[in-house]
């Protein structure tokens, strides 16, 4: 008896011919690699000031300095893994919360099923932005305050990042939930799950090795979905001044730096632009690589 419907027949090949998505999963590793290695290669500390106040693009700083004489390209290659970081594991622990409730959902069905959904439907009433600030602020101090007693003092500076991705992680795991829980209800009644269920076999085994396998397809499509929301979430709070804290950058607080220079005296335009610029390439990405992942895990491109 096989534990999984099989996929559908040259997924690679498909997703290969696709042009977009090579060129979408071409320009992801190099953002990626740029935020890993990048800072190691370019040997300039994103949080040095100088004199140089304002200077163009050019050779000595090739995206130019901000208004303490920091070199931007340094700061945006700091921006981008602090926004990766936050968008990959807020992203992750939104899969596990959300792929893990849904299938419990779907599974038992009945009342437990309705509690559960209404429990969701509660929770998507409340207004994420004002539960994302009452979050942060309400448990940073009292992190901080965990890591210094417990002697990590060298963390209690990233104190704020790691709330920033358990506070984006477990908000984003809603619609995850209600699209695993539909997929399961569909498949739960099928035969490869009753017979498994005639074997004896176990909930626990029914659930993570029979259906998870035939909805792992559209989980990882929508995971692709969620992180460039997440990421969209920590900018639009370190914008406000509520994410990122300085001297730590990430795309969002480097676009706030950068919206705050341009008027119609002095137009700093390269602060504005170049953090805009790998960011909006960076969703773009992420969201063409989620609808090329979509098309070539189609069950009817069987045909």
């Amino acid at each position: 008896m096989s534990d999984a419907l099989p996929p559908p027949p040259g997924t690679w090949a498909r997703l290969r011919k696709n042009p977009v998505a090579m060129g979408a999963m071409l320009i992801l590793a190099v953002i990626v690699f740029a935020a890993i290695f990048g800072p190691l290669l370019y040997h300039v500390d994103p949080h040095a000031t100088s004199r140089a106040q304002y200077q163009p693009p050019g050779h000595a700083h090739y995206f130019g300095t901000d208004n303490n004489g920091r070199d931007s390209l340094a700061r945006i290659l700091e921006g981008a893994r602090i926004s990766l970081l936050v968008g990959f594991s807020g992203a992750f622990i939104s899969l596990f919360v959300g792929t893990t409730y849904g299938l419990v959902s779907g599974y038992l069905g009945g009342r437990a099923d309705n509690i559960m959904m209404r429990l969701v439907e509660i929770l998507y009433a409340l207004p994420r932005l004002i539960i994302l600030i009452l979050f942060t602020f309400v448990f940073d101090t009292h992190f901080k305050i965990w890591l210094a007693a417990h002697g990590y003092l060298s963390m209690v500076g990233y104190s704020k990042i790691i709330i920033l991705i358990l506070a984006l992680g477990l908000i984003e795991w809603l619609t995850m939930a209600r699209i695993v829980r539909g997929q399961v209800l569909s498949l739960k009644n099928l035969q490869f799950v009753t017979a498994a269920r005639a074997l004896g076999q176990s909930h626990a085994r029914i659930i993570f090795r029979h259906l998870l396998p035939n909805i792992a397809g559209i989980v990882i499509v929508y995971l692709t979905l969620t992180i460039p929301a997440v990421i969209l979430d920590e900018s639009f709070l370190s914008f406000l001044g509520l994410g990122v804290q300085a001297p730590q950058a990430s795309w969002g607080s480097l676009l706030s730096d950068g919206a705050q220079v341009i008027n119609p005296v002095h137009s700093y335009w390269w602060l504005l632009l170049y953090p805009a610029l790998v960011m909006s390439i960076t969703l773009l990405s992420l969201n063409f690589l989620g609808d090329a992942l979509r098309d070539a895990l189609d069950p009817r491109a069987r045909r």
